[in-house]
């Protein structure tokens, strides 16, 4: 990095110059294929490979354009200091050459002019090296690095010459020696072709970096090139090449390295100080009026990858803190990493949101069930905050999406931005699933013609379906339609109540009895009797002895509570307990049950116990059965104990107003 010395002679390529061992990051930074996917760069990634639909001669000489070589005829010095003029071009010979080796033609003309062009005179193709007379190495093959003055050079040489201890088999192949620039380039083309490019190092970079596995598991030692900035370099002489001559719509075809288990963003150059950045990740934009260049690195003598206008959002990866003009590293939305000057990026405002989408998988969901509102926010991005609703918090409650279905019913659910501006609504619909069915009465005594009516109410209060269905077992002993039952003869029936297309049913047991013609029976006209059903007590007159004195007949009387036990003559008539008629014989003639409105537990009085029982129906933890469930009716309009019940219960017990038997 810039002020470092090196140490253990590992240098930094760009900083250190001359052939020295390179540093772990230089080597990161030159073989990770990211750092060099730009318009000139990308050249070390070309196919090396010869393919008629793509190379043509007239685009070898665009190529050589600028060099000594272009549209010049060649001519070379023999061993003996002979000058031969030959016909043909330096473009005819590499023609030739690509077609005979299967190398591409402009990678053949590029390499010339990055080993010795532009001139002809360079050492390696001059003719002239003492000791060398007369041989030729256009590519620079074999010219490993020497202390020796023009070591390289001459080693190069050699291998022109001798083929450096190659087999005889191996000097043929590569029509060695090259005692002309004919066998030099063509010979030269065929080595590149078969050493490189035949066994998968056909592009530049591969022909440095040997991770190609074509040869087999032997990788990483078998390199064309040394410096490890040799295909970085070549790739400008390419493009220029192209550029200059008008070649860069052409079609070019690049072989790209894609490795595995790559970090996240590639290695800077070894010449980018780390302690210049801070790492960052702010959503920035260009604030430009034009276009603003993107570079490989923090400089303006850093090739631009691309421009980019103030509508591309990118995200400042690392914030510069450099002494002077400050850089920042950004990547593009297409994954492209590059720097730019730091003055004219701008944060991007917190984007707001433009549009609310809602959507469900069913907007119909059961009483205490939830589900989750899935929400998509335009754009996405967006940070703003949701504020959710519902229009009955009785029907569906929601948190953050989240909704739980309380009470059958329909309710809107809106998602909105915190001031409203932009808002999505939908309507949820909860059905309450019935759990039960409750009757008034379970069961019935009645004489022959008697009609009375029965409620049946369905539970929860607010199921969905709350259709009944009545059918008696016997209809020639009692029917019933629509609750009302009706004595037809003697005998015993079931009479059900069923929901309706549910498996949610309850019954009444009905007795049917015809009195004798030689039975008394009078009522006083302070009660109500209807059917088996007697009401209209007077509470502070309602023990056994005060309700016989109401009663006349010969028949014996006997009264029992709702457990079934026998009252004695002080004990108090509560509800559901029974007045049974006996015979001399001592056969129960029939049955009246007694209601007092108010007494849900049937001990006779109306308290706060009462309250306690119609709460916890209320609140479904205990449901009332059977004649409590009209007695907690006060209202007596046949529908389930509610908190108006309750009302007047705690109304009755302050002596606000008497609960009417």
């Amino acid at each position: 990095m810039h002020g470092n010395v090196p140490t253990l002679g590992i240098y930094n390529v760009e900083i250190d110059k001359g052939w020295v061992n390179a540093s772990k990051r230089a080597v990161e930074y030159t073989m990770d294929p990211r750092n060099f996917l730009n318009e000139v760069r990308i050249f070390q990634f070309e196919k090396l490979s010869y393919d008629p639909n793509v190379n043509s001669k007239e685009g070898v000489e665009k190529i050589l354009y600028g060099t000594e070589f272009y549209n010049r005829a060649v001519s070379y010095r023999t061993h003996s200091g002979q000058v031969v003029n030959m016909q043909e071009k330096y473009s005819d010979l590499i023609w030739e050459s690509a077609v005979y080796s299967g190398v591409s033609p402009y990678h053949l003309a590029s390499r010339m002019k990055q080993e010795v062009g532009p001139f002809i005179t360079h050492n390696s193709i001059s003719g002239t090296v003492a000791g060398f007379e007369g041989y030729y190495n256009f590519y620079n093959i074999g010219a490993t690095s020497s202390t020796e003055p023009l070591g390289a050079i001459k080693n190069g040489l050699q291998f022109a010459k001798d083929g450096k201890g190659a087999s005889e088999e191996i000097k043929a192949n590569l029509l060695i020696p090259w005692d002309n620039p004919q066998k030099a380039i063509k010979g030269g083309a065929v080595f590149i072709g078969s050493s490189y490019i035949a066994v998968g190092q056909n592009t530049l970079y591969l022909q440095k970096f040997d991770v190609n596995d074509d040869r087999g598991p032997d990788l990483f030692w078998h390199q064309y090139m040394t410096n490890c900035l040799a295909p970085y370099s070549e790739s400008s002489g390419i493009h220029k090449a192209y550029q200059s001559n008008g070649m860069l719509n052409s079609s070019i075809r690049f072989i790209i390295p894609v490795y595995e288990n790559m970090p996240k963003y590639m290695t800077d150059s070894p010449n980018i100080a780390d302690s210049d950045f801070v790492a960052d990740n702010t959503k920035m934009y260009a604030d430009v009026t034009g276009s603003l260049n993107v570079r490989t690195g923090p400089s303006t003598s850093y090739e631009v990858i691309t421009g980019i206008d103030r509508n591309v959002k990118l995200t400042r990866i690392k914030k510069g803190v450099q002494n002077g003009e400050r850089w920042d590293k950004i990547e593009l939305p297409n994954g492209m990493i590059g720097y730019v000057f730091q003055s004219y990026l701008k944060e991007v405002p917190p984007p707001t949101i433009t549009d609310i989408k809602l959507s469900i998988d069913n907007t119909t969901i059961q009483k205490g069930s939830s589900n989750v509102i899935q929400i998509a926010i335009t754009p996405q991005d967006a940070t703003e905050e949701i504020i959710w609703e519902t229009s009955d918090a009785n029907i569906v409650g929601v948190d953050k999406g989240t909704i739980i279905g309380l009470a059958s019913g329909t309710a809107t659910i809106t998602a909105k931005t915190h001031d409203g501006r932009v808002s999505s609504t939908i309507e949820i619909t909860v059905y309450a699933k019935v759990t039960n069915v409750l009757l008034d009465k379970e069961n019935v005594t009645l004489r022959k013609g008697d009609k009375v009516k029965i409620s049946a109410n369905v539970l929860p209060e607010d199921a969905t379906n709350q259709e009944i269905v009545w059918s008696s077992k016997d209809d020639s002993i009692a029917s019933v339609q629509n609750g009302v039952i009706t004595a037809n003869g003697e005998g015993t029936t079931t009479i059900t109540a069923k929901v309706k297309n549910e498996e949610v049913k309850a019954s009444c047991r009905v007795t049917v009895k015809q009195f004798s013609e030689d039975v008394e029976l009078e009522f006083d006209s302070s009660l109500r009797v209807e059917a088996d059903e007697i009401s209209k007590l007077d509470i502070g007159k309602s023990t056994v002895k005060e309700v016989k004195d109401l009663i006349k007949t010969n028949l014996t009387m006997e009264f029992h509570n709702v457990q079934n036990e026998p009252l004695g003559e002080e004990d108090k008539i509560g509800t559901g307990s029974k007045l049974i008629l006996k015979n001399e014989l001592d056969e129960i003639v029939y049955e009246y049950t007694f209601i007092i409105y108010g007494d849900v537990n049937g001990d006779g009085e109306i308290n706060s116990l009462d309250v306690l029982i119609i709460q916890k129906h209320i609140l479904e933890t205990k449901a009332i059965t059977g004649i409590f469930l009209k007695s907690a009716n006060t209202s007596k309009n046949g529908n389930l104990p509610s908190s108006l019940d309750v009302l007047k219960i705690q109304k009755h017990i302050l002596e606000m107003k008497f609960i009417e038997q």
